[in-house]
């Protein structure tokens, strides 16, 4: 009986002692929350947030930099036994919306991985001069801290749809990137957002050693765990900020977009979106209200309509076309064609045109903007049954040049929005309509009808024409600092095109400046390749322009549309014609700058 006793006890003890261990070992090793307690209670982690790199323009004239910036930080265990009404009133707020925030604050759904023994973002981006008088104050209210770091300043009032801004990272950044905590910024829009791991850099973190009242004791380990961070690179974009602000003054009072690219390095020149808003704008606490203020406005501001407004290019598509009727035999560049009679005629159908002499070859056709020679090129080619069996092979083949040409998908720009535009195909109008035919959908090739392109790949075009054939990926980042752009920015992309036939579509568009619909594009200095457009719309029609300059070493692509613009000549020709001379000449002469006041003067009703 004692031996059995003895057992007994000896595997209570032995039961007891092993329970200690594992609950010892539990709490030691185990990411629990009384481990957490106990940490954050002596150990803490100050971030030390890193500078953000400046962003520069192709000349390296500065456009975005950093400068102080203050947050109000809070450990809500901590927050106690202070005037609320002074605190209130030290930081402009109202006690309920104190109150609200720290609702805020402690809502996981809001903010995950709230801790009340961590600090916490209770208000960024406060004034130097409220960060002077808190800071004064800030040992009346315990529980309460301030975040020094970096905001972001902009040196010119333009360029907002290109460069972005930066704000509080949402939930959803947290939970894709286990980099960024609650009260963090991240870049929102523009290139602040697609190149965001570039810009921001490293944290670092002092490790501190405090006391039970929280009071800072020194560096724990003497400061071995410390980590310096490492700043953000800067970057230089291939924006010409001049040019910019010359297209956003041009635009005033009109919506619409111009976007220029450099042709041999597919680096994007200007970006103009109007309208526009001021990037200094989105800075301080403010943000939230101007950013309502603007999805609230019927013009839309914050919409980037240079990527992501898809509109039927018009005539401006014409090129596109007479490429793909070269290739396929269709046409040839210098015999006569069907005859234009005022425009296309056959059985019902019926196109509009303007007066010019008939029938008429390419080069005059592209010159004046036949309409009937393209409907009649594109009714020969998908009725051609010799060569294309059904009128869904004549879809495809045509459908696959237009993909060539970077038209349908995204041409992949380095920055957030772009849309793809629209290049219907054959399963869309076996979808869409019982039968169809090259007469149901004639208008595509005019450039309307269910086609729609964004301006970035109307100017695009325009690049890949200058070229002879072949565009690289357009993108707006020219360089990093101790880095290097991504390989598929310099990817060259050719068409399906035979380079010899763009010389027809150079000499058309030449054509079109000398004696057709882009003669006010004229320039003295140089020889300019025009193509207008004149959009059909339900209300006015859109005014487009595509071109390049100079003829034969082209320096810079085009597009520019303004929608209700009327004519291509009204605004797009114009427009482009100034561009062009600005970024060429390096300034506008003295009758251009003439022009350029009245046409920022000239509003599109």
């Amino acid at each position: 009986m004692l031996e059995r006793r003895k057992f007994v006890i000896g595997g209570i003890a032995l039961f007891v002692v092993l329970c200690y261990v594992i609950r010892l070992s539990y709490l030691q090793l185990a990411p629990n929350d009384y481990r957490k307690i106990a940490e954050s209670n002596a150990i803490y982690n100050k971030i030390i947030y890193p500078s953000r790199g400046a962003i520069y323009d192709r000349k390296g004239r500065l456009l975005v930099f950093n400068q102080p910036a203050y947050d109000i930080m809070v450990i809500t265990r901590e927050a106690k036994d202070f005037d609320t009404l002074d605190l209130c009133e030290t930081l402009h707020m109202t006690r309920q919306e104190f109150e609200q925030r720290l609702e805020d604050i402690k809502d996981l759904s809001k903010n995950p991985g709230y801790s009340s023994y961590t600090q916490q973002l209770f208000q960024a981006q406060i004034s130097a001069a409220d960060f002077s008088i808190f800071q004064e104050k800030m040992f009346r209210f315990n529980g309460f801290y301030v975040r020094e770091r970096t905001g972001r300043q902009y040196k010119y009032p333009c360029a907002a749809h290109i460069l972005g801004d930066v704000a509080e990272v949402s939930p959803t950044d947290i939970e894709q990137d286990d980099y960024y905590m609650a009260g963090d910024f991240i870049g929102k829009q523009g290139v602040e957002r697609s190149y965001e791991k570039v810009l921001r850099g490293e944290k670092g973190v002092e490790v501190l050693l405090r006391d039970s009242r929280g009071k800072i004791q020194g560096h724990f380990q003497n400061g071995e765990l410390d980590r310096k961070p490492k700043p953000g690179k800067d970057i230089f974009l291939s924006i010409d900020i001049e040019l910019q602000m010359l297209g956003e003054r041009l635009m005033q009072g009109k919506k619409g977009s111009i976007v220029a690219i450099e042709p041999s390095t597919g680096e994007v020149l200007c970006l103009v979106s109007s309208p526009t808003y001021n990037p200094r704008d989105l800075i301080g606490k403010n943000r939230g209200k101007k950013i309502m203020d603007m999805v609230n406005n019927p013009s839309r501001p914050m919409l980037n309509r240079a990527i992501s407004g898809a509109y039927p290019p018009g005539s401006t598509f014409k090129p596109s076309q007479a490429l793909t009727f070269l290739q396929e035999g269709i046409v040839s560049a210098n015999g006569t064609y069907y005859p234009c009679n005022g425009g296309f005629r056959y059985k019902n159908s019926k196109l509009g045109c303007h007066a010019h002499t008939s029938p008429i070859s390419l080069i005059p056709a592209l010159a004046t903007s036949c309409n009937g020679y393209f409907c009649w090129g594109l009714l020969n080619m998908f009725g051609n049954r010799s060569k294309y069996p059904t009128v869904q092979d004549a879809m495809t083949t045509w459908k696959d040049y237009m993909v060539s040409m970077g038209f349908g998908y995204k041409l992949g720009i380095d920055m957030p929005g772009e849309v793809r535009g629209m290049i219907p195909n054959a399963d869309y109008y076996d979808e869409h309509l019982r039968r169809w035919n090259a007469l149901t959908v004639i208008s595509i090739s005019i450039g309307q009808g269910e086609v729609t392109l964004t301006p970035l790949q109307i100017a695009n075009q325009g690049a890949t024409i200058a070229n002879r054939g072949h565009y690289i990926t357009p993108h707006v980042v020219k360089g990093i600092k101790g880095g290097a752009i991504a390989d598929s920015l310099h990817k060259v992309h050719h068409t399906k095109v035979n380079p010899k036939y763009y010389d027809y579509i150079v000499s058309g568009m030449r054509s079109a400046v000398l004696t057709g619909t882009c003669k006010g594009a004229q320039n003295p200095w140089y020889e300019v390749c025009g193509k207008t457009g004149t959009a059909q719309n339900r209300g006015h029609d859109h005014s487009a322009f595509m071109g390049f300059a100079p003829k034969n070493n082209p320096q810079i692509a085009i597009a520019v549309y303004v929608e209700n613009g009327g004519y291509g000549n009204a605004f797009g020709v114009p427009i482009g014609a100034l561009m062009m001379e600005q970024y060429i000449r390096g300034e506008l002469s003295p009758d251009s700058k003439v022009r350029a006041s009245g046409i920022q003067h000239r509003s599109v009703n």
